[in-house]
């Protein structure tokens, strides 16, 4: 988890505290929206994803609109409720999966991916 929150704060430009509440925001997502199996599968092959699903459910957030807002749009709206742009949870999304294809593999990854409605024209 280490490498991956490097990586998203060099590349995005996004302190380290903030890029781990991202991606454990965008972990505990894929969680809750996608299949079990790939989805476990998924977090499992990233060291300390767990750890970060669980921080991000035990702390919540976005308050009262996100919890109403499904998918990716309440994803979105927690992301921004953080202080996060449009352009920096592009960039965490993409770094989070991208590292996720690099643990896990491609195929199950995609395939997480192409099972929530929306989200492959955010990753």
């Amino acid at each position: 988890m280490d490498e991956l929150i490097a990586r998203i704060s060099s590349n995005v430009g996004i302190d380290p505290a903030t890029a781990t509440k991202a991606v454990g925001l965008i972990l505990a997502f894929l969680e809750k929206e996608g299949p079990a199996d790939k989805v476990s599968a998924l977090i499992d092959a990233i060291p300390g994803a767990r750890e970060a699903v669980a921080a991000a459910q035990a702390e919540g957030g976005g308050g009262f609109l996100s919890s109403m807002m499904g998918g990716v749009m309440g994803l979105g709206s927690q992301l921004m409720g953080m202080g996060l742009g449009m352009s920096e949870i592009s960039g965490v999304s993409k770094q989070t999966i991208g590292y996720a294809r690099e643990k896990a593999g491609a195929g199950p990854v995609d395939d997480v991916v192409n099972s929530i409605p929306g989200l492959g024209q955010f990753v």
